[in-house]
């Protein structure tokens, strides 16, 4: 499947307008087993800082993973006296499990999440959302590996941390410094379409988001903190280290098979991207030129040594074309991947079918330069027959590109896709209830393109409970689907599967 081909289901990220509302703008998840004793602190704490710093509408949500102790009855309470605090309760352990449930069911259009340790400084908090009201990232995170972090935790975690982030970048070519730190945050539009593709429900939920968020091309705001290790900890470093890595293995094999759809994620580039009409502008020429050299060096050196292989046992004729023939498939396979982006089997044998004529044509080039070497002199010397081959191969590589790019692999973002109607999830009341779908409702439209409600501000007086003063804040359509077409396996929430290609027809692109 190709990965840059299509302009994705985001659209535009836009500053969100600040006005009087009562919805959330920001819903702070704060995922808990067993917290009983930490639960209450963090949460005042929490609740203090946001109501003296923060300057718009907050929520603070305690999702409880199936707690054994007196954290539900705690949680309870807290909502009972703090109107911005809401109590979930999942009956399944697994922190990805209760971010995912809680940001999927949110109103508000910043998400985000910090471990109840408070480990982080809270004066990041604003830093870390701030880019993501503005519109200028899709996702945040706060990093303790940054050069002007503060951190002060023990040698073994700090040894276990940073190995963890080298391995990240060796197998998955990750950039972002800090997968682990628990202190996140993501747009509402942008986690509507990532979650459904992040299979992990435990501690490697976090990196699962981040790679696939930076593979798809999302921007990825990093803040650094001062950090303090809690040393009461009840994380199990060498399980959660496993975990870890069997979930690099995983997601390293889907990214290297081509089966994530990762095309869906992508944003437009500028701020108002679709007023633009540009015609006859080559899309990704320079990659391509890149890649395609790349390649045509190595199957090159690939073809030379062929050749000389086969010309040990066989005429200059078979072994150039022997030679070229295995070096074609190679080429043709490895510009499929790297230089065009196409990823997946579908449309393979086509591919590699298309290229056999294009290697025959490169056949006629190189055994016509060898036939009129032989016709100038009847036994030329081994260097002589390969300066000519690859004099001849240049002129077939430069045809061989522009047959690539013009009919074996063409850019088609410019073909219409068949519209799909998306299913709605059914919505979470923050007290637990759900209720059935409802219609959507039509998003207001501005110069061909969906505009933002207001960016709902604290008020200043008190507030009363949010279930009785929210009002709707319709971000873009919930189009939630699965990367693997099946469903969450989660009893908390239920989605249906969304094809690569669904879109919403609300949507005026």
């Amino acid at each position: 499947m190709r990965t840059d081909s299509s302009p994705g289901n985001l659209p535009a990220r836009e500053h969100l307008p600040a006005t009087d509302a009562g919805t959330p703008v920001l819903d702070v998840v704060i995922p808990v087993y067993n917290e009983e004793k930490d639960l209450q602190p963090c949460v005042l704490r929490l609740h203090e800082h946001l109501k003296r710093t923060f300057p718009y509408a907050f929520r603070i949500t305690v999702a409880d993973n199936a707690s054994t102790d007196t954290t539900p009855q705690v949680a309870a309470r807290l909502a009972a006296r703090l109107p911005e605090v809401v109590s979930r309760r999942l009956e399944q352990k697994g922190r990805g499990r209760a971010l995912r449930t809680v940001w999927s069911a949110s109103d508000a259009p910043v998400l985000a999440y910090m471990d109840v340790d408070l480990s982080t400084d809270l004066n990041a908090l604003l830093p870390l959302v701030a880019p993501l009201i503005s519109g200028h990232s899709d996702l945040a995170i706060g990093s303790r590996l940054a050069r002007s972090s503060r951190v002060v935790r023990g040698a073994k975690r700090e040894f276990i941390s940073r190995s963890y982030n080298l391995i990240l970048r060796g197998s998955l070519q990750a950039r972002f410094s800090d997968a682990q730190c628990g202190f996140k945050a993501i747009r509402r539009d942008v986690a509507q379409v990532l979650l459904p593709l992040v299979e992990d429900s435990g501690w490697f939920f976090d990196t699962e988001m981040l790679v696939l968020a930076e593979r798809a091309g999302l921007r990825i705001h990093e803040v650094p903190v001062d950090w303090v290790d809690d040393p009461d900890s009840t994380v199990h470093i060498v399980r959660t280290a496993t975990d870890d890595l069997k979930g690099v293995w995983r997601v390293g094999r889907a990214l290297a098979g081509g089966s994530l759809s990762l095309d869906r994620l992508a944003r437009p580039f500028g701020d108002d991207p679709r007023d633009r009409e540009l015609t006859d502008v080559p899309k990704g020429l320079a990659r391509q030129l890149v890649g395609f050299c790349v390649v045509g060096g190595l199957s090159t050196l690939f073809y030379l040594l062929l050749y000389s292989g086969f010309r040990s046992f066989s005429g200059s004729q078979v072994a150039n074309a022997l030679a070229l023939l295995v070096s074609a498939v190679a080429n043709t396979a490895a510009n499929r991947r790297l230089t065009f982006g196409v990823r997946g089997r579908g449309g393979a044998v086509r591919h590699q079918a298309q290229g056999l004529v294009v290697f025959g044509i490169g056949l006629v080039l190189t055994s016509g330069s060898l036939a009129a070497l032989n016709a100038a002199t009847n036994d030329p010397a081994h260097s002589t027959e390969l300066a000519v081959l690859i004099a001849a191969n240049l002129a077939a590589t430069v045809l061989r590109f522009l047959l690539f790019r013009a009919w074996v692999f063409p850019d088609r973002r410019d073909e219409p896709s068949v519209p799909a109607p998306s299913p709605v999830v059914a919505s979470h009341l923050p007290g637990g209830h759900a209720e059935h779908p409802a219609a959507p409702h039509p998003m207001p439209v501005r110069h061909g393109r969906a505009t933002h409600q207001p960016l709902p501000q604290r008020p200043t007086a008190p507030s009363a409970p949010a279930s009785s003063t929210s009002t709707s804040y319709d971000t873009a359509p919930f189009r939630a689907g699965d990367a693997a077409d099946r469903g969450w396996g989660d009893s908390t929430m239920q989605m249906q599967a969304v094809r690569p290609h669904d879109h919403d027809p609300r949507n005026a692109r």
